[in-house]
């Protein structure tokens, strides 16, 4: 695992770890989408430019 990796990984803990229970349950939904579609969530969270580049929760909201 490199540095970009390690980055990436912590922001996602830091956004599962300081969601609220609404929240929360947006991600667990987009988590059971990407298991559907045979992907990881760690996968569909690093490859989405709209989720890196924006604020992340602002970014959830639309699910």
């Amino acid at each position: 695992m490199n540095a970009e990796d390690r980055n990436n990984l912590q922001q996602l803990d830091e956004l599962i770890l300081n969601a609220s229970p609404e929240e929360l349950e947006k991600i667990q939904e987009i988590d059971y989408q990407t298991q559907l579609d045979g992907e990881s969530f760690y996968h569909i969270y690093v490859n989405s430019d709209s989720l890196i580049q924006v604020n992340i929760k602002k970014s959830f909201q639309k699910f």
